[in-house]
């Protein structure tokens, strides 16, 4: 397929289900009603100040998932890589966890996500420092995995130490990721870091694409490694910060969207970027669309659901891997 053909048909699935999403619910309006001669002030509530934010905030968080999985499956020249690999999706949930531990989230609405940005930069920090600067893919590798199993005890410790059983389940339901519940507040709040990620993203494909060529080759090409390891690092780290931040861990996009689309890019890593960030907007808009649509009762979390669609694709993944190495 063509690339501007594939971009024009996944703009036009995320915009159709925007839509969907946007005139989704149980009140029976929408968004055309806004367009009336006098709109009410409820149909204004339902539509801007709570439909909107959520349809916005899934298709910004999930695209921040696509390109940052799309960007480490290139940079570590591993089909299995994703965002939370370098610690940035353990360390963001790390930080909102013990923002909501210390009861600092009723001080003010932004210590939250900014406690989630920050400890995705400090576990990418930790992650940079213990692998070195001139680090192999396997170091790297490795300290991801160290870090992301220390966010994780200290986030079951948390929990052990938790006051009350109602702080453990605020705890637990806002790990289990969703984006229900969320305002126009949390939208402007995730959106700096968020754009900041995504520049930081911009122009790299070229360095990508060499870096297929094995390091040596990149390198004597005028690839600066250290540089290109750090730009996006520290993009990953803002973008999938600031999403976990506000949505809560939501896995396997980051895994499952450049996988579908790599055929269709024809194995480049540079032209996956794009594609994978609108990917991500979409599965993460459908698989919100999908948990409003189920029956009555508790809603299931994005998180639950990405995971149960997503770890049978990642089983996958390795027995096909390991039919190749045989």
């Amino acid at each position: 397929m063509r690339p501007f053909h594939l971009v024009a048909a996944l703009g036009l699935l995320v915009m159709a289900l925007m839509l969907f999403s946007i005139n989704l619910g149980s009140s029976e309006i929408n968004l055309f009603d806004l367009f009336g001669p006098e709109p009410p002030n409820a149909v204004k509530l339902v539509l801007l100040e709570i439909r909107l934010p959520r349809t916005l905030i899934a298709a910004v968080a999930g695209a921040s998932f696509g390109i940052s999985g799309a960007a480490m499956q290139g940079l570590l020249r591993n089909p299995l890589a994703s965002p939370g690999l370098i610690g940035s999706s353990s360390g963001a949930a790390l930080g909102a966890v013990i923002v909501l531990y210390l009861g600092f989230g009723e001080v003010s609405w932004v210590l939250m996500p900014s406690g989630g940005m920050l400890g995705a930069l400090i576990a990418m920090i930790l992650v940079y420092v213990l692998a070195g600067r001139d680090a192999t893919i396997v170091t790297i590798v490795l300290a991801g995995i160290a870090i992301n199993s220390l966010a994780v005890a200290l986030m079951s410790l948390i929990l052990n130490l938790a006051p009350s059983p109602y702080a453990v389940q605020e705890i637990v339901l806002w790990t289990l990721g969703s984006v229900s519940n969320l305002g126009m507040t949390d939208l402007w709040v995730m959106l700096p870091a968020t754009v900041l990620g995504w520049l930081l993203f911009v122009g790299t494909g070229n360095a990508l694409e060499l870096l297929t060529l094995g390091e040596d080759t990149a390198r004597s090409m005028g690839v600066n490694l250290g540089l290109l390891r750090t730009r996006l690092f520290l993009a990953v780290a803002l973008s999938i910060g600031a999403a976990v931040s506000v949505t809560g861990a939501i896995g396997f996009i980051g895994l499952v969207i450049p996988h579908l689309l790599r055929p269709l890019v024809g194995y480049q890593p540079g032209r996956l970027l794009g594609v994978s960030a609108l990917g991500g907007a979409a599965m993460l808009l459908a698989a919100d669309i999908a948990v409003r649509l189920m029956p009555s009762g508790p809603e299931i979390r994005i998180g639950v659901l990405t995971a149960i669609v997503g770890a049978p694709f990642f089983l996958f993944l390795i027995l096909k891997t390991r039919r190749w190495q045989i």
